[in-house]
């Protein structure tokens, strides 16, 4: 063109920068542009309105908004750039100069880059510019404004939206319509979505694929289903066909609304069409596995095994539906004879069965399947060895977990943090330092850094072996990071404090805890017994009031810590209403609770060798035991006509005891 002496103009360069556009070529469509401005052309309004839609479609709304703003200030291209950030309103205003005179599709492009840039003020502003300008929106205009309203959950806006229309004679279409119906089912306003589907058709405009498909689906995920069918029949009788999307949505509503049958029916029909793709099958089969009907999903499997359209995703939603349905030796079977089908197990095909069978406690059928998966060559992160590992250490077998550890590193597949915690943990659990340390520093060596998981495992860890220092350190630097000291590892503290009658340390953390409101019984409760050990029992009175008052004092422990104090400080009755709660609450006494009751009896005056008696006849014989405990604390220890009744509750232990 330009070798023939041809000088392009406007719309050349307008049509360039349009087809290169629309090809996915923005930076060659702006080149176009570039061009444009060296040869001191300015963009006319259908230019700029196609340089506008450019910057959009790659995302760059920032660009076109001051793309736009300078173009309609008259700047040329070369001050591109050199202005301030822009604001909706100066760009619009800019628009009211005098050799400026938009269009209605400048002005709809412009509403629709603030759109999807999420500026719904920005939006707004520009609509009301172009009705002071006095240019007259159409259905575009209204259709891109009652879409951002929607998005931006402002439906009432939305609705005067279409009053507005209906006020300038602009009258809306099927996809305004589409927009209304999409916008109040995402909101969960199912009937008004429903009722602009029949307004649709009072208007006389036929609803198409997109609004059947739209309220379809809605009803479906509400179990809808007599709404559904009508919706169907509406589309059977059109001759509109059903997409692959709605029909596995609607065999997922039959059978979460449970109906089995109906869901099969509707699955068969698809099916005997023979139009259905892998993707469809998988679907169906999904919806079947995860609601644990199992049958229905083997028949689903069967038929697409018939219309020879089994792929990887046939055999993977099958797995993961035998898991669910703890089918695991069906779920081996299947992965072991998917090469017969001409098809390999893929990444989740493994992963997902390695995790099944981990989760079932099977490490030893899971690891099989790893080292397949290893050979494979399929292994691209340490998930898989994560979930085994786990498992052995579930079922205490530390050398098989470490043995696979291992064999992972000798893969060269490098741990994760998640990996070396479990381990860690496992180590922390049976007491064992060395090894814990071992992998806290191997962890540090790889790079990786400790987390509260970690920390909290360690304080557990020195907890259980009584190292101090170390724990205090732990527990150090578990406050400095930002998760912070759960209750657990604060408890794990309090009890290393109260063991060695710390009492200051163990009170900080105890009312940290209590400024938290995390405080449980287990926090009061060593507390009660480092108050009891050290001599301290006003406070100790407090702690056991204070638990009675939160009803902290709910099991075995807290209620034996609380008697044990009463028959510590004299308090008699206390001590055997107590043992009455723990009765009526159904709590099997110990021996614990027995000692502190044996307290009771000899600070009374019975003899020991009477309690040792009344020890002997309950060992020999737990339920005449009961009774004989409660009978002679019930004449020891005054009681009024209430407390006598405590007899009477035994029966959780024993069938019928009534000591009066």
């Amino acid at each position: 063109m330009m070798s023939r002496g041809i000088t392009p103009v406007n719309s050349t360069y307008g049509t360039l920068i349009d087809v290169y556009s629309k090809g996915g070529l923005t930076e060659e469509a702006l080149h176009w542009l570039d061009r444009m401005n060296k040869q001191g052309m300015e963009p006319d309004e259908v230019t700029m309105g196609v340089v506008v839609q450019t910057y959009k479609k790659a995302g760059e709304f920032k660009k076109a908004e001051q793309f736009f703003k300078n173009w309609s200030l008259g700047k040329t291209l070369k001050d591109e750039g050199k202005t301030s950030e822009p604001t909706a309103t100066s760009a619009v205003e800019s628009a009211s100069q005098p050799h400026v005179c938009l269009s209605s599709y400048t002005y709809n492009t412009l509403i629709d880059t603030y759109g999807k840039a999420g500026q719904l003020r920005e939006a707004s502003d520009t609509f009301a510019w172009m009705l002071r300008e006095g240019i007259i929106p159409n259905t575009v205009t209204f259709n891109t404004m009652i879409h951002i309203c929607g998005n931006h959950g402002q439906l009432e806006e939305a609705a005067s939206l279409m009053q507005k229309m209906e006020e300038l004679r602009c009258p809306p279409d099927t996809r305004t319509y589409n927009i209304l119906i999409s916008l109040h089912a995402k909101h969960n306003n199912i009937d008004r979505a429903a009722s602009y589907f029949k307004k649709m058709k009072e208007a006389r405009l036929e609803p198409d694929l997109v609004s059947y498909r739209t309220l379809l689906y809605a009803f479906s995920i509400r179990h809808l289903v007599g709404e559904a069918e009508i919706l169907v029949s509406e589309m059977d009788e059109r001759g509109l066909e059903i997409d692959e999307f709605t029909q596995s949505a609607l065999t997922r509503m039959y059978i979460e609304a449970g109906m089995l049958k109906k869901s099969w029916l509707w699955f068969r029909r698809f099916h005997l069409e023979g139009n259905m793709s892998s993707e469809c099958y998988s679907a169906n089969i999904d919806a079947y596995g995860e609601r644990g009907h199992i049958l229905e999903a083997e028949k689903a499997f069967l038929c697409c095994k018939e219309s020879r359209k089994l792929s990887v995703l046939e055999f993977n939603v099958m797995i993961k539906a035998y898991g669910i349905s703890n089918r695991y030796e069906k779920a081996c079977q299947l992965i072991d004879s998917m090469e017969n089908h001409g098809v390999l197990p893929d990444k989740f095909s493994y992963n997902s069965l390695i995790q099944i069978l981990a989760s079932a406690d099977l490490p030893h059928k899971a690891k099989f399947y790893l080292m397949k998966m290893q050979e494979t060559q399929l292994v691209s992160d340490c998930i898989p060895y994560c979930a085994v590992i786990s498992s052995f250490i579930k079922l205490g077998q530390l050398e098989m977990a470490e043995g696979l550890f291992k064999e992972m590193i000798g893969y060269n597949v490098q741990p994760d943090v998640v990996v070396y915690g479990i381990l860690i943990n496992a180590f922390a659990d049976v007491g064992n330092v060395r090894e814990a340390v071992n992998y806290v520093n191997a962890m540090r060596n790889a790079g990786l850094p400790m987390n509260a998981v970690i920390y909290n495992s360690l304080i557990k860890l020195y907890t259980k072996v009584g190292y101090l220092e170390e724990a205090q350190e732990a527990y150090k630097m578990l406050q400095a990071s930002e998760v912070g000291p759960d209750v657990y590892s604060s408890n794990c503290m309090i009890d290393l404090y109260s063991e060695r009658s710390m009492v200051k340390q163990a009170e900080e953390i105890f009312e940290s805890l209590k400024r938290k409101g995390d405080a449980n019984e287990f926090s009061f409760a060593m507390m009660l017994c480092m108050y009891k050990r050290i001599g301290k029992l006003k406070e100790a009175f407090q702690i056991v009031q204070k638990m009675r008052e939160l009803g902290l004092v709910t099991d075995l422990l807290s209620y034996n810590n609380v008697l044990g104090f009463y028959a510590m400080d004299g308090r008699f009755k206390d001590a055997v209403g107590t043992f009455k709660e723990m009765i009526e609450a159904a709590i099997q006494p110990d021996d614990c609770t027995f000692k502190s009751l044996g307290v009771v009896l000899v600070k009374c005056g019975i003899p020991k060798q009477a309690v040792g008696k009344l020890e002997m006849t309950r060992k020999k014989d737990p339920q005449s035991g009961l009774q004989a405990w409660a009978s002679i604390l019930f004449s020891v220890v005054e009681v009024d006509d209430t407390d006598a009744q405590i007899s009477c509750s035994a029966t959780s232990f024993s069938s019928t005891v009534c000591v009066s």
